[in-house]
This record gives structure tokens, sequence and C-alpha cells, in this order.
């Protein structure tokens, strides 16, 4: 009999299991490795840039499931290159975007868990020079982490939220709401075992966190520092 399939844990945090079969369903029945390998870098990105709600982590891999088409693989937005001529320099979503140079709308166009798009966005996370940086897995997964609960890319914190439906509209207004909502009440079903709040353990030497704009910072420099150190391997 194969054992389970488990969320896995970085450790410093509440160490839980749980098996893979209540969220099968949202995978027709069958989870691959790429699928549990995705599921599980989002998790570790949960614990080291999240703010220690299992609820936000169930809502992150619900828009994840929806965002790479269910591969929970950082992915392109689908389309023609045509079809990215709506972000183009001089269209309304384009300004929006921060575009400025003529076939920016290809070259930043969707890419990685949560679609970042637009060279505005991709430069927030120091990548404006090197897009594809966003299909990297592990930057990704600090991507959808730190924008979604920093409000990076509506203006909107999960925060700001009490039901997953509302929290669309951190990335995409109410486009699927209810949906992506039934996702992430399925993930958080599979997430029961955890803890109210998955929180790393204390350290040994108390330190109070910053917090507003100070931890905001902080979190992006440790994520930049991380995604630059990991350039050369």
């Amino acid at each position: 009999m194969t054992e389970p399939l488990k969320l896995q844990f970085k450790p410093g945090v509440n160490r839980e299991t749980t098996d893979f079969d209540k969220v099968r369903s949202l995978f027709s029945g069958k989870l691959t490795q790429g699928q549990v390998d995705g599921i599980n870098t989002i998790v570790f990105a949960f614990n080291q840039y999240g703010d220690g709600s299992v609820k936000h982590l169930a809502y992150l891999l619900g828009t994840a499931r929806w965002e790479t088409a269910r591969t929970m693989q950082p992915i392109y937005e689908r389309g023609k290159r045509a079809y990215f001529d709506k972000y183009e320099p001089g269209t309304k979503i384009g300004k929006a975007l921060g575009n400025t140079k003529p076939g920016d709308g290809y070259l930043y166009r969707g890419r990685g868990y949560v679609q970042l798009t637009g060279r505005a966005n991709y430069r927030k996370f120091g990548i404006e020079d090197e897009p594809d940086r966003a299909l990297d897995p592990e930057t990704a997964a600090g991507i959808l982490v730190i924008g979604c609960l920093q409000g990076w890319f509506t203006g909107k914190k999960l925060s700001d939220y009490d039901t997953f439906r509302d929290m669309r509209r951190v990335v995409n207004g109410t486009d699927k709401a209810d949906l992506i909502a039934g996702y992430a009440e399925t993930f958080l079903r599979a997430l029961d075992g955890l803890p109210a709040s998955a929180a790393p353990e204390a350290p040994a030497t108390p330190e109070t966190p910053p917090t507003g704009l100070a931890g905001l910072l902080a979190a992006l420099i440790t994520f930049i520092v991380k995604l630059f150190t990991r350039k050369d391997r």
C-alpha cells in the first residue's frame, strides 16, 4: 500500500503532516510529483515569508491551483503573441502595468504561480532585467506569498478580507472568485491538522519582528538577497 503523500514543513515550524487525500479531487483524483513538489514549495515559502495564518496559506494554494492550470508549477500566461498587445504601452492596461517600451506587453506577460504581469511588477521583485526568473519555483513562490500578503498586485492584502471569495480581490478583482474559494476550502480541510497558527517557534533570544513598512522591507530584502545568491546555482 502506497504511503500517503504529506505536506512538509521546514525546521523551526510546528511540524505536522497531513495526507493529500482531501485535495486529490482538485487534481482529477491523482497527484503528480510535480504537483506535490509545487505545493511543498509554496508551503516552504509561506513558512519563510508568511504571516502564520493557515487560512491564508490555503488561499495561496487555491490561487496557485487556478493560476497554474492545476499544474502547481510556475507557467507562462497562455496565448498567441498578438494576445499580449493589450498590455502594450499606450493601452489602458499597459499604462497601469508600467509598460513603457514596445514589446513590453509580451516580455512582461504573466509568469509564475500568480501570473506576475507588467514591467512595474517585475521591478518590485527585482527581476525586471530577468523576467524569466519568475518561472523559478522558489522565486515564484516568494512572489506569490509576499505579493498577496503585502498587497503588491492590486493594493489589497489578504488580511483585508475574511472570506475566501473576497480574498480574490488581492489578485484579480472577483474573476473566478467562487471557484478559487472552493479550491481554498478544500486545501483548508487538508491543512486542518495544523494548529490555528503555524508560526515559527520563538528564537532563543527574544526579538520583536519589524512591522509595517519596516517589516515589508525586511521581507523583501531577504527575498531579493536569496534570489541573487541563488543566481549561479
